[in-house]
């Protein structure tokens, strides 16, 4: 037996010992229970565990209301528009594109923050005589249910009331559920309106390059190598971003 075979019979031979040497741990697992039930003193009121469990739920879909209450939507689907007019695919980059549409809508939809933070949060915060969940959550309700129900078509209201039967009922009577598709369609309604608006200059510069090559006999040379800078110089000279800008937030003001 040579001398590595040795070696590797004396290494598991300790480990062996050690193993029978060292007694076995017992790990106690700690249990943990979550009590739904609030004690005498706070009748009325929802538990600590509860109140944890509807925070940890809020925020496991914290995106999805980011995405589908907010401005959030037609921004960047207006941008994703441009970048596409422009015949730039990766420029700007996503990181660029997400970032602007977020501080976009943060613009956006500030003054709704703010009277929800004065008028739910801090209320429900405050050291002396807070407000319960329940009410912070109806008070916080109302400047959301009023951005998305002045952002959204009648038509697209009245379709979704129509499906549930219920064409009846007053805005103030329309459920939160309802409201949310129908202003995402809306939304979805407005971004391609504006999107088309602003593919007719850049199809037009387009079909100009392409046909003033195929005149001049250059057939073999591709379009968007005369075409891109075209389009981005007269982007430029016509202060694109700022009319983008313009008309993309001005409908929310």
């Amino acid at each position: 037996m040579n001398r590595n075979a040795r070696l590797w019979i004396v290494l598991v031979a300790l480990f062996g010992l050690m193993a029978v040497a060292i007694p076995q741990s017992t790990t106690a697992v700690p249990s943990l229970s979550v009590n739904l039930s609030g004690g005498a003193q706070d009748k009325g009121q929802l538990s600590t565990s509860l109140q944890l469990m509807a925070l940890l739920t809020v925020l496991s879909v914290a995106p999805a209301l980011l995405i589908l209450t907010t401005a959030f939507t037609r921004i960047v689907i207006v941008m994703s528009f441009l970048r596409t007019a422009l015949g730039t695919p990766s420029i700007p980059p996503n990181q660029v594109l997400i970032g602007l549409s977020l501080f976009l809508t943060f613009f956006v939809m500030a003054p709704t923050y703010l009277e929800i933070d004065k008028e739910a949060i801090r209320p429900y915060m405050r050291a002396e005589n807070p407000i319960t969940m329940e009410q912070a959550l109806d008070r916080a309700e109302k400047p959301l249910r009023a951005f998305m129900l002045k952002n959204t078509y009648t038509s697209d209201l009245e379709l979704f009331l129509s499906i549930r039967g219920e064409e009846s009922k007053t805005t103030d009577e329309i459920e939160l559920w309802t409201i949310i598709p129908a202003f995402v369609i809306s939304e979805l309604k407005t971004a391609f309106i504006i999107g088309f608006y602003i593919f007719i200059p850049f199809v037009l510069i387009d079909l100009m390059i392409a046909s003033v090559l195929m005149g001049m006999g250059m057939m073999m040379m591709p379009p968007v190598v005369v075409s891109l800078p075209a389009k981005l110089l007269i982007f430029i000279l016509a202060d694109g971003w700022q009319l983008l800008m313009r008309t993309l937030l001005s409908g929310y003001f």
